[in-house]
């Protein structure tokens, strides 16, 4: 015997909406005829078990320009208690003009399983051609919401060019008069004096006490909350980043871009170089917060994906050692700051060296190193820059820890951690530069 199932009952909500209520007050309007096209499209897929429900979403007079209009949300709460299956208009835009507002409508339908139908433009997602539009009409709202953030960007990099400031809090040393920089005399002075301490070797230590006896703190600020920002004593932590701050300069950041002349600088580009050459001196760099005796090869050299440093760290439980490579606003600010506050050192860097490795011995690399070998040392041949490339991979595991993280840091430009993935970026002439102090150095050992 042949029977036939019951098709599942589909509750449909018709839902219209008119810009003006210009004629309104007729008999007929334009609201009862986008209803009763609706009805009477719910009642031609009755076989397909469509019910109509028993309330009406009209919204007269009510512009698509917004989401807040009170039919239909009164409609998207049906929706979220479960008692609407289909909604029915009479054409897309009667729902929403904007396609960021029907993005925003379609997750609230998707989350629960409810579809739309416009009964005049052949729009059902429903079924397969009806997705596939609805597809494409998301994809364009992807589209804009992308060139929206690329038209943000590009305001943001142009009021930078005209030293506008858009960071929130200025550094200790400067005010904000109209949106820009303006130098705070006293903190100034405060700035001038750790950079031309630290330009003439005095120590961190001494520094953060002879401030501490000023009492010189971080920047004091009002928020435009009224939230007031407390200053704290300056420490070690502060005082390098305010050293490897360009602003002082006069430069505004964008990314990893700098834009010069924004602003008045407070030091010059002297003291500047004179203070970079002063930290980077062997007996400063082992003094350095988080420095340590435990190994970092790629001490310096990783990033995270927004252009922060990632500081090396360590912890030691039950006598093993924990090393880590540590987003900097994770320290400053707690590991809820960034979506990756840190990753294992032992993974990433093995992970750089096997790719290092591989780029040592790919030949296209060592095709585009030997000219620029050659360029460096012209008594050389294009075998024995072969040759010794190949050597470096061959070597690599029998060096010192020393030595790796010297060729690591003569290699590598960054490494630049993202969320799945780390991005390895080379020096343009790291690998020239090591392979003719590697030949040169097989020279010397022969003689």
């Amino acid at each position: 015997m042949n029977t036939t199932a019951t098709p599942r009952r589909l509750r449909c909500a018709v839902y219209t909406r008119k810009s003006t209520e210009e004629g309104l007050e007729r008999e007929y309007n334009t609201i009862d005829a986008q209803r009763d096209a609706g009805q009477a499209f719910i009642a031609s897929r009755k076989g397909e078990g469509w019910i109509p429900v028993g309330d009406d979403y009209d919204d007269p007079g009510y512009s698509a320009a917004t989401l807040n209009r009170p039919a239909l949300q009164r409609l998207l709460d049906d929706v979220r208690a479960g008692r609407i299956d289909i909604i029915v208009t009479y054409k897309i835009d009667r729902l929403s003009r904007s396609l960021r507002d029907f993005h925003e409508l379609w997750d609230v339908l998707a989350a629960h399983n409810v579809e739309f139908v416009s009964v005049t433009q052949q729009f059902n997602t429903t079924d397969s051609m009806g997705r596939l539009m609805l597809n494409i009409l998301l994809s364009f709202a992807e589209f804009d919401r992308e060139l929206d953030a690329d038209r943000a960007r590009d305001k943001m990099i142009a009021s930078k060019k005209k030293g506008l400031w858009m960071h929130g809090v200025p550094p200790l040393g400067y005010d904000l008069k109209d949106r820009r920089l303006a130098i705070n005399d006293t903190e100034a002075a405060i700035v001038r004096h750790i950079f031309e301490r630290v330009a003439s070797d005095a120590s961190t230590a001494q520094l953060v006490q002879e401030l501490k006896v000023l009492g010189a703190t971080s920047k004091c600020w009002t928020t435009r909350k009224d939230r007031q920002i407390v200053g704290k004593p300056i420490d070690k932590s502060l005082i390098y980043k305010m050293l490897g701050n360009r602003t002082y300069l006069g430069e505004l950041r964008h990314g990893e871009q700098w834009f010069p002349n924004a602003h008045a600088p407070i030091i010059d580009t002297a003291l500047w170089e004179r203070a970079q050459a002063a930290i980077a001196s062997p007996e400063r760099t082992r003094t350095l917060p988080g420095r340590s005796q435990v190994p970092f090869p790629l001490r310096g050299l990783v990033f995270a994906s927004d252009a922060r440093a990632m500081t090396p760290w360590h912890t030691t439980k039950r006598g093993r050692t924990y090393r880590y490579y540590v987003h900097t606003r994770a320290l400053h600010e707690g590991a809820g700051a960034v979506k990756l506050p840190r990753v294992s050192a032992g993974e990433l860097e093995a992970a750089v060296i096997e790719q290092l490795r591989h780029v040592l011995r790919a030949p296209e690399m060592i095709a585009a190193v030997i000219p620029q070998a050659l360029e460096l040392d012209g008594t050389l041949d294009e075998a024995q820059v072969t040759v010794a490339m190949l050597r470096l991979d061959e070597i690599w595991q029998y060096l010192l820890a020393d030595e790796q993280a010297r060729m690591l840091q003569l290699l590598i430009e960054r490494v630049v951690v993202h969320d799945r993935r780390a991005e390895l970026r080379l020096r343009p002439l790291g690998l020239a530069s090591l392979t003719t102090e590697l030949l040169a150095s097989n020279g010397e050992q022969a003689a």
